[in-house]
């Protein structure tokens, strides 16, 4: 074996940490005895010659040798080897691929490209390895065939032919795995596969083959799903279910959600990027422990997966995928419902819909004793806000028999709010203060305790007096950032007035080190207050003498805010709107903006920045404008551009239109409206992430279209 190996120049080449001489070893090591030793072998693999699915000059001199191991029956781990050769050689460049190529990228390309090649001519030992007598080839082995192998046509035909006389269940479900992979590949045979599908689907086969049948058809082919997918698919789940409580059976006590977590095992000796050798935990490994812990006790540890398969594949039909989710949530089966928590913040993180018992049965989930589970439903109610009204006597309910969870600390960084408190705090709910006010009272207050606040609004007010006593202690050193901003945000939710003293001596005392950052929240601040801080007004007519600085406009804004002296502010502003930073122009005419016909000579420089290439600053600047000039034709025509350009803008662009008024029946924007309205989709959603306010932002843009139509917004369209 390795023939030829040595020959190889691997010090010419690299690889993601360095010099690609280390690679001879981590091939012997993949053909070791050692369990331990194969594993850091292919930690390297992946870690460094295939590092985050890149391919270097190494990794193409490694195919052959790859390809040795896969044949070679006295070499364990083999399905982790053919594992490892797909992902080399299943890079797709399509044309558009080709097109968006640069300089730059052209070796990276054509190393794909070549990677893609020599593992596809080397595909057809796959037919053999379908047959392997190591199980964890044979499951290895479909996808591969389906993925690399360039005669779409044999590779279904022998998928077809493999099925009834595989023994194994799981390599069964690669089987019909890999015949949706040829589908979606090789779209002349849809068709051809559907249909198969179609008949494993409906046949007397096990429950689980028959749902990896219909996950695929999900995929390939979803007009061909039946019509009652949803009984069918619980039907097969019952059928798959194990006892309740198989793994932790009645009498025995749940697990202790304070345990210290069981290292990942094994750990293997491997050796540091060009360092000594030393004793830690591989990824490899790692995975493979996780894997093991959330599958331990499972009837059927790959029917998550297919679950996840079949509602990637029914799409936006929102309705069968609720049903199926809530008949998951009802499951005596505590793994069932953990995987259903976890597709249920999917689905709502993506698509709109009417969620109302959805959620009240994730809420239910709150009072089970299984840790993941209660923990899994908290952080999903955490990102729904306003939606997660049903569930909130359930939160209240958990908020008050785990105040130990009230706020979390971490091994470095800040402690933060529970999501429990972050869930009830943002739905308005009073439940969440006394949490709130415990975090108050810890050494370090949690860094989203004043974000929980301004959610509550008028029913936090008992917090003031708290707030400002925690802000008046903060030392104003290189840390006062991180000890003082959750103060300020707290305080300029509520508007706290009376605690303009306190504000103002962060404002004059911030250190060097975030200064600028500080300032800012403590003129946010100071601005909420209005009126009632009208003891800053000398101490903000100071800061505005240095106008064009970001200071100077936050300040300006304030000043604004509190004292309505637009004489003074107003040349602050225009100057600011002159500055050579995007940001800084954008504070400005925001500001602008809030002074409304008090600045009307500036509409022309407004107007002038309805051109600049900054789309922010475009947006900025057009509501600006009509808050200034009363006007709104030019400047729906230069926000609707916006929203057809940036998906990201719509929110502000629905605010200035919905406090123009009504829109006009027929009009360009109600047209624009009334179809974000009727999209099932989440405006912001994206594939392969996601962020945590992407919820309630979409359902804040929803009201406001809703809004505009109706025209209960204020303002003019003159």
């Amino acid at each position: 074996m390795f023939s030829g190996i040595d020959e190889v120049d691997w010090a010419s080449m690299e690889h993601a940490y360095g010099p690609a001489d280390d690679v001879p070893e981590l091939l012997r090591g993949l053909a070791s005895d050692d369990p331990a030793e194969r594993e850091a072998a292919l930690d390297g693999m992946y870690g460094a010659v295939h590092h985050q699915g890149d391919v270097y000059a190494c990794t193409l001199a490694c195919i052959p040798f790859l390809f040795e191991l896969a044949v070679d029956p006295g070499v364990q781990d083999r399905g982790s080897v053919v594992e490892l050769l797909t992902s080399i050689g299943g890079f797709d460049l399509d044309e558009d691929d080709e097109a968006e190529i640069d300089e730059d990228e052209i070796e990276g390309a054509a190393n794909y490209a070549m990677a893609a090649a020599a593992v596809t001519a080397g595909a057809g030992v796959f037919f053999e390895l379908i047959a392997d007598e190591d199980p964890g080839v044979r499951l290895a082995a479909p996808l591969a065939l389906a993925t690399l192998h360039r005669h779409p046509v044999r590779v279904l035909a022998l998928l077809r032919e493999r099925l009834p006389v595989e023994p194994d269940e799981e390599v069964r479900l690669a089987l019909v795995e890999a015949a949706g992979r040829v589908a979606l590949r090789h779209r002349p045979l849809a068709g051809r596969v559907a249909e198969w599908l179609g008949r494993l689907a409906s046949r007397a086969h096990s429950p689980g083959l028959r749902l990896a049948a219909l996950a695929q058809l999900a995929r390939c082919s979803p007009d061909g799903l039946p019509g009652d997918v949803v009984p069918v698919v619980s039907g097969l789940l019952r059928e798959m279910r194990s006892p309740p409580e198989e793994s932790a059976q009645e009498g025995d006590e749940p697990a202790d959600p304070d345990a210290e977590p069981v290292d990942p095992e094994p750990v293997a000796a491997a050796e540091t990027c060009r360092g000594e050798q030393v004793a830690t935990p591989t990824l490899v490994g790692q995975l493979r422990s996780l894997s093991a812990q959330e599958n331990a006790g499972r009837g059927a540890p790959w029917a998550a997966d297919l679950l996840r398969t079949l509602h990637v594949g029914l799409d936006d039909r929102v309705g069968d995928r609720t049903a199926l989710l809530a008949d998951q949530l009802r499951s005596p089966d505590r793994r069932q419902r953990i995987d259903a928590v976890r597709m249920s913040g999917g689905l709502i993180r993506a698509w709109r819909g009417p969620y109302e018992e959805l959620v009240a049965l994730v809420g239910d989930q709150l009072s089970d004793p299984e840790p993941r589970l209660a923990e899994a439903a908290s952080h999903v109610l955490e990102e729904l806000f306003g939606l997660a009204a049903p569930a909130a006597d359930a939160l209240a309910a958990r908020l008050a028999d785990r105040p130990g969870d009230w706020v979390k600390s971490w091994p470095s960084g800040p402690p933060g709010l529970g999501s429990t408190v972050k869930a009830l705090a943002r739905l308005g709910d009073a439940r969440a203060l006394p949490a709130l006010a415990a975090a108050l009272e810890l050494p370090q207050v949690a860094h989203d305790v004043g974000f929980a606040v301004g959610h509550l609004g008028a029913a936090a007010e008992p917090l003031a007096g708290a707030l400002r006593g925690r802000l008046a202690e903060v030392e104003l050193d290189e840390g006062a950032y991180d000890r003082a901003s959750p103060l300020l945000a707290g305080l300029t939710g509520l508007r706290a007035g009376e605690a303009t003293p306190e504000v103002l001596r962060v404002l004059r005392g911030a250190p060097d080190y975030r200064g600028e950052w500080l300032r800012t929240a403590a003129l946010r601040a100071l601005g909420s207050f209005g009126p009632a801080a009208r003891e800053a007004v000398p101490e903000l007519r100071a800061l505005i003498r240095s106008p064009g600085t970001a200071s100077a406009t936050e300040a300006a804004e304030a000043l604004w805010a509190i004292s309505g002296d637009a004489d003074a502010v107003l040349p602050v502003l225009i100057e600011g709107l002159q500055s050579h930073h995007v940001h800084d122009r954008r504070a400005a005419a925001v500001a602008l903006g809030a002074l409304g016909t008090r600045a009307a000579v500036v509409a022309p420089r407004l107007r002038g920045l309805l051109a600049h290439e900054e789309l922010w600053l475009r947006v900025d600047a057009a509501i600006a404008l009509w808050e200034v000039s009363g006007r709104s034709q030019e400047t729906v025509e230069a926000l609707l551009a916006g929203w057809e350009r940036s998906r990201h803008v719509r929110v502000r662009v629905a605010e200035c239109v919905a406090r123009m008024g009504p829109v006009p029946e027929g009009s360009a924007a109600a047209h624009v409206l009334r179809s974000e309205l009727a999209s099932v989709r989440r405006h912001n959603a994206m594939d392969g992430g996601y962020g945590s306010h992407d919820i309630h932002e979409d359902e804040k843009l929803l009201a406001l279209c809703r809004q505009a139509l109706r025209g209960t917004g204020k303002g003019t369209t003159a």
